[in-house]
C-alpha cells in the first residue's frame, strides 16, 4: 500500500515559525514533525509515500530527498504556489498513487496510530477512516459513527483523526483543482459507503504554537 502525507499547507496559525519555514519541517524535539510520519510510516511496512507541497515545497524536497535515508521511497506532487485544499490535494496526486487502496495522513498531526493496521486494508467501501475523542479546540465533533459506518446523525459526534484509507474510486472527477473533503465523506457517507474506527490513544492536532509547545513537552 502506498501512503500519502498531506503537506502543503499554509500554517496560518502557526506565524510567525511558518514565514521561512514550512509547517511539517518545524522541529519537535529531535524530530521535524513531518519526519514521525516517515519514521511510523516505514517502521509499519509501508515503502512508497507520496507528499503534496506548495508553500515552501522546495525545503520539503531539500530536506527529505528521495527518502532513502528514512528507509522509503518518497514522489512529491507539487501544487505550485497555492494549496488544492485536502480533497484537491489528494485527487492531484492520484496519479502517483496507483490503483490500489493507499493511505492518507494530515502532516499536521501527532499519533501513535499503530498504522500497520491499515497496511494493505481494502475498505469494504470507498474508504475506511479513524476518528478520535473531541479534542478542546473541537469539541463539537465532526461525524458520528454507527455500527462501523460513519453516519451523519447519531448520539456522539467525534473528530477525524486526519488518516484514512482511501480507494481511488472515493474520488469522482471534478471540475474544481481546490476542494475540501468533507462534502465527499457527507456524500458518501449518505450511502454507507465508509467504514470508521474509534482511536482513543495519544493524538494531536499541531495546529498552533501553543500545541506544538505542548507535543515537545509531551514527546521530551
Amino acid at each position: 500500500m502506498k501512503a500519502m502525507i498531506l503537506a502543503a499547507g499554509r500554517g496560518e496559525r502557526m506565524r510567525p515559525l511558518t514565514d521561512q519555514t514550512p509547517k511539517p519541517l518545524l522541529q519537535a524535539g529531535k524530530h521535524k514533525l513531518i519526519e514521525y510520519h516517515l519514521l511510523n510510516l516505514a517502521a509499519a511496512g509501508f515503502k512508497d509515500v507520496v507528499i503534496n507541497i506548495a508553500w515552501l515545497g522546495q525545503q520539503i524536497i531539500d530536506a527529505l530527498g528521495n527518502g532513502s535515508d528514512y528507509g522509503l521511497n518518497i514522489q512529491y506532487s507539487d501544487e505550485g504556489e497555492h494549496a488544492l485544499e485536502t480533497g484537491g490535494g489528494i485527487y492531484n496526486a492520484l496519479h502517483l498513487l496507483g490503483e490500489k487502496p493507499f493511505l492518507v495522513i494530515n502532516g499536521d498531526i501527532h499519533t501513535d496510530y499503530p498504522l500497520q493496521r491499515l497496511n494493505e486494508l481494502t475498505p469494504t467501501g470507498l474508504a475506511h477512516l479513524v476518528f478520535v475523542p473531541n479534542p478542546e479546540h473541537n469539541s463539537a465533533g465532526d461525524f458520528y459513527i454507527q455500527d462501523n459506518q460513519l453516519a451523519l446523525t447519531g448520539n456522539q459526534k467525534y473528530t477525524f483523526s486526519g488518516i484514512g484509507v482511501y480507494k481511488k474510486e472515493f474520488f469522482p472527477p471534478q471540475e474544481n483543482s481546490a476542494f475540501p473533503l468533507a462534502p465527499l465523506f457527507r456524500q458518501h457517507a449518505a450511502q454507507k459507503l465508509i467504514s470508521a474506527e474509534l482511536y482513543q490513544g495519544p493524538w494531536q492536532d499541531i495546529g498552533t504554537i501553543d500545541r506544538l509547545e505542548k507535543l515537545k513537552n509531551r514527546r521530551y
